[in-house]
């Protein structure tokens, strides 16, 4: 299968859970985050603020930004900058997709980041990762080298394998439900 009609299938998917059954799901997935010996560790986690048809992440977010430096992602042109998230006051509408981005300053220091949980259209049995192919993800992930790449997914995501290419970054570790 290719990646077009990959993405498309998944939406088809994605569409046929209601938000809150998603949101319910979501918690199982990120609990499962919250046990890595990696997560219990980092100090400096990148995350990303959920939109409805994604792992929802904003009840981990909120939880967890008082106890260590969580980023977020800004798109930037064709890049993702990172901010800090320091609380739910800190965010505005991001001006290319809508997805809540934090204000504040540019986080730079990339190789300092231990751990990234990372959203996807699909995922397979080989920790490779497919996004929703303008590669914002995976220019950022060959920029942390240091950090344990998590891919999060629903089931409907998950697939023996999956179609890829040079420039696409695997993930250490998928968790789904």
């Amino acid at each position: 299968m290719d990646k077009a009609a990959l993405r498309k299938q998944v939406r088809a998917a994605k569409k046929a859970v209601l938000l809150d059954e998603k949101i319910a799901r979501s918690r199982g997935i990120m609990a499962k985050v919250e046990q890595l010996e990696s997560f219990q560790k980092a100090h400096i986690v990148l995350l990303y603020w959920s939109m409805d048809d994604e792992v929802a992440t904003h009840e981990f977010v909120n939880r967890w930004y008082k106890e260590k430096t969580l980023l977020l992602p800004c798109v930037d042109g064709d890049d993702l900058k990172l901010r800090q998230y320091t609380g739910p006051e800190c965010l505005v509408s991001g001006p290319d997709f809508g997805i809540g981005e934090p204000t504040g300053e540019e986080f730079t220091q990339l190789d300092s980041v231990e751990m990234i949980v990372v959203p996807g259209v699909a995922f397979d049995k080989h920790n490779n990762r497919m996004g929703r192919g303008r590669g914002f993800y995976d220019r950022m992930l060959k920029s942390t080298p240091n950090a344990v790449k998590v891919g999060v997914a629903f089931d409907f995501q998950m697939f023996d394998t999956i179609p890829t290419e040079a420039f696409d970054v695997p993930m250490n570790l998928v968790i789904s439900e």
